[in-house]
């Protein structure tokens, strides 16, 4: 019998922005289906619907596509399933493994003050669990899960390993409300089993849900799922991740110019790794991630780590597909949208930008040259250099500039030249043209912004700078 295809899922709840730690689950899950010809589902947790907004689930969909991570099928609103969660909670009723609890809430409360008072647990232990039906009154009642009281429940995780919780310690969970409305502890269940999920890869703050979410399945006699429970993502001072460590969503990233290719990528290798590997493609990720190499401890963000891998992926990227995500980033941050000119100057200059720069904000700003319109206005140091001598070059230069093939190896030429006609290095010669050209002395190479500009605008940028 062939082994079931892997389904994996992402779970949110729509209560605010997509998590930097959601993110990775999400991607952990994406990877793990995509390397294996599985599927990737999307479910919006939606049953608290106080917290719930339509604005939040945009912008996890938003999030997630910015990721890259796309999702197979409709995305499910959990919300819409819940005459199914309740048909299910009715079902474990008939079959006795769950029971009607007609206790108010100020009797549970008592009792839990009374346990408090004796010094014994506060786990309450409903007096209807074993109550003759001819005694149940007609009254409002809750559905509570008949959990075993003896022995233990035993989680087999991926990650976490073989964890034991005691069954002394896990209460006769409420299933049902006495609304009619489903609890997320049944929900979540009942859903990952409707969705034909084989994987459930979380954060480990639910690895104690998995014990109460197991009785479930048993109750049920469904297959019980792959459990995998990860750390979660602590800051750099090894304390639970929070807004005074900087960015926490993931769309914040997309505003600070990261690429989302090395976003990936350093999610990917936060908490897990591949042998020594640091830098990957996504085709390498999908193909090499696995459960066993993810660690059981917290990682820690580290902003100089993500700033080198994002370098090293922009610098990776096919122009076009740079200059694409760069416009992206441009409208997701608010900036002025580029000119037809400014995105086709800067789409030619990308092979002479994109090395060094560790972010798009970065990459804009070496870009300047490219994207500033004429006359320029130099800054301080650049004003400096065009002394009324580099002037008078600039001059000179301009006719030979006219009859150039406008090729690199006739510019140096044209330009070695003109400088040693002036008894300068070439040095001296470069820092009036960088001024010239960009306005300001720390630039690309003279002969990169001459390819980019085109003859006519570097012809009209020596004039102006010389006059």
């Amino acid at each position: 019998m062939s082994p079931k295809p892997v389904v994996t899922r992402f779970a949110p709840s729509p209560t605010g922005y997509l998590h930097i730690g959601g993110g990775r689950t999400a991607l952990f899950n994406w990877l793990y289906a995509r390397g294996r010809g599985g599927k990737f589902l999307l479910r919006i947790e939606d049953t608290d619907r106080e917290r719930s907004t339509p604005e939040a689930t945009a912008a996890i969909l938003k999030g997630l596509t910015w990721l890259g991570l796309d999702w197979d099928g409709d995305v499910v609103s959990q919300f819409e399933m819940k005459d199914r969660h309740a048909e299910v909670a009715r079902e474990m009723l008939a079959k006795g493994a769950a029971y009607k609890c007609f206790s108010t809430q100020e009797e549970i409360e008592a009792f839990r003050e009374a346990a408090r008072a004796e010094g014994r647990s506060t786990l309450f232990q409903s007096p209807w669990r074993d109550a003759d039906p001819s005694t149940h009154p007609d009254a409002p009642y809750v559905i509570r899960m008949r959990a075993p009281r003896e022995g233990e429940t035993v989680i087999e995780d991926a990650v976490q390993g073989t964890v034991r919780f005691g069954n002394d310690q896990l209460d006769d969970m409420v299933c049902l409300r006495s609304d009619g409305t489903p609890t997320y502890m049944l929900a979540v269940v009942v859903d990952d089993h409707d969705m034909g999920v084989t994987h459930v890869i979380r954060g480990d703050d639910h690895l104690n849900n998995a014990a109460r979410q197991t009785m479930v399945y048993q109750a049920m006699g469904w297959d019980i799922p792959v459990w995998a429970h990860i750390p979660l993502i602590h800051g750099p001072d090894g304390k639970k991740l929070s807004k005074r460590h900087g960015a926490v969503g993931i769309e914040e990233y997309q505003v600070m110019g990261y690429p989302a290719a090395g976003m990936r990528n350093y999610l990917t290798r936060l908490g897990w790794a591949h042998g020594d590997a640091e830098f990957f493609t996504t085709e390498q990720a999908k193909e090499w991630f696995d459960l066993p190499g993810i660690g059981r401890a917290p990682a820690r963000l580290d902003f100089k780590k993500l700033e080198n891998l994002c370098g090293q992926h922009i610098a990776a990227m096919e122009d076009a597909a740079l200059l694409h995500e760069i416009l992206a980033y441009l409208e997701a941050a608010g900036k002025p949208a580029l000119t037809d000119l400014q995105q086709d100057r800067l789409g030619r200059g990308l092979y002479c930008l994109k090395d060094r720069a560790k972010t798009f904000p970065e990459l804009i700003e070496k870009a300047e040259f490219a994207l500033a319109s004429r006359p320029l206005v130099a800054d301080e140091a650049a004003a400096k250099a065009l002394d009324t001598v580099s002037r008078s070059i600039l001059s000179e230069l301009t006719p030979r500039l006219r009859g150039a093939t406008w090729s690199k190896e006739d510019l140096e030429t044209i330009l070695t030249e003109t400088a040693t006609a002036h008894g300068l290095g070439f040095g001296k010669l470069a820092a009036p043209l960088r001024a010239a050209l960009a306005g300001r002395t720390v630039t690309p190479s003279v002969y990169d912004m001459m390819l980019v500009l085109g003859q006519d605008e570097t012809i009209a940028r020596l004039e102006d700078a010389a006059a």
